[in-house]
């Protein structure tokens, strides 16, 4: 079976991972991706699976700060900003994609072009396997929570919602 090359994008987030000497394997799909219900109907799994990864920014300092959160759940915010010392915001596309080299909808948790202050959601951690955005708005990984917290994103766990 042939396999098609990943477009340049899905290829860095696959060399991200291949650096971390995980066998995990990047596919791009026919459906978008974009948000966690399109992926969660593209791979098969409960939306809960789905590990977003949101970027947001510190307030005063303008830090980039990255949530990798449960497809189902909502970050707040504030909880976020106490844990970091100072509140945060939304960042907007030009940010996202300048602090990370991706683009909203196909940020990965893995490969940005600096480096982030982490957050994974404690949720994630009931699910055998989980699905990662791998740079494109149609392109997925899936992984298990230990691989993406032992192994690959780091970062402190701790309730996101």
């Amino acid at each position: 079976m042939m396999s098609t090359p990943l477009s340049p994008s899905a290829q860095k987030v696959q060399d991200a991972l291949n650096q971390f000497g995980v066998a995990l394997h990047v596919v791009e799909l026919p459906a978008s991706t974009r948000t966690a219900a399109e992926a969660a109907a593209a791979v098969g799994c409960t939306v809960g699976q789905i590990a977003k990864s949101l970027i947001f920014k510190t307030k005063q300092t303008q830090k980039p700060v990255l949530v990798i959160a449960s497809g189902s759940n909502r970050v707040d915010e504030k909880r976020i900003g106490e844990l970091l010392g100072e509140p945060i915001g939304k960042a907007d596309a030009d940010f996202v994609r300048a602090q990370t080299g991706f683009v909203i909808g196909g940020v990965p948790p893995v490969g940005h072009t600096t480096p982030l202050e982490t957050f994974v959601d404690s949720d994630l951690l009931q699910y055998d396997v989980i699905w990662a955005a791998a740079g494109t708005p149609n392109a997925v990984f899936e992984l298990t929570p230990a691989d993406l917290l032992v192994k690959i994103a780091g970062g402190r766990t701790v309730s996101v919602k």
